[in-house]
């Protein structure tokens, strides 16, 4: 895995979430991309954008979700 792979994954995720409420990671090699973190640096990565993410179907489909918890957390982080 590449922080490109990281990267782009970031923007697809990112731009979706602008446009809707939900984004599904369902594509066996984007799904592939995100696996590869384990669980605590998915959570990580979903956190520091300010994301919620849920893993489904035994790890074949992630969601990620807009959080405004999260996003609180990282501007208190950020001030802090």
């Amino acid at each position: 895995m590449t922080s490109d792979d990281i990267s782009a994954m970031e923007a697809k995720i990112s731009a979706e979430l602008s446009r809707r409420p939900e984004c599904f990671i369902t594509h066996p090699s984007e799904v592939r991309v995100l696996q590869q973190l384990d669980a605590t640096g998915l959570q990580d990565f979903a956190h520091r954008h300010g994301w919620r993410v849920v893993r489904r179907l035994g790890g074949r489909q992630l969601q990620f979700y807009n959080d405004t918890n999260e996003r609180l957390a990282n501007e208190n982080d950020r001030r802090g």
